[in-house]
C-alpha cells in the first residue's frame, strides 16, 4: 500500500499504539486498593470472594447491575464488523 513517506508498517504501529493507550487509560480508570466491605450505595455487605475477584470495589452485585445500566454499559459489540453487514 502506497503510504507517502511513512514506512510500510506505519499505519500497523500507529493502530498499535492507539489501542495500547486506549488500554493503559481504561486501567488507570480501574478502582485499586482494598474494596469495601460494605456497598456505598445500601450498605449490604460486599462477599470476600468479590473484594478479591475485583480489587477496590465499593458496591455489591446488585448495586453495581443498577450503576452499568444507568451508564449504558454492555458486554456485547451490538454495533457488529462492517463485514458483518455486508452479509
Amino acid at each position: 500500500m502506497a503510504t507517502g513517506w511513512a514506512g510500510d508498517n506505519a499505519v500497523n504501529e500507529q493502530i498499535e499504539a492507539t489501542v495500547k493507550e486506549a488500554v493503559e487509560r481504561a486501567r488507570l480508570r480501574l478502582p485499586q486498593g482494598p474494596g469495601l466491605e460494605r456497598c456505598e450505595e445500601c450498605d449490604a455487605p460486599i462477599p470476600e470472594a468479590r473484594r478479591k475477584a475485583v480489587p477496590g470495589v465499593r458496591l455489591c452485585v446488585a448495586c453495581q447491575a443498577v450503576h452499568d445500566e444507568e451508564a449504558g454499559f454492555s458486554a456485547y459489540n451490538r454495533r457488529g464488523s462492517k463485514d458483518s453487514q455486508l452479509r
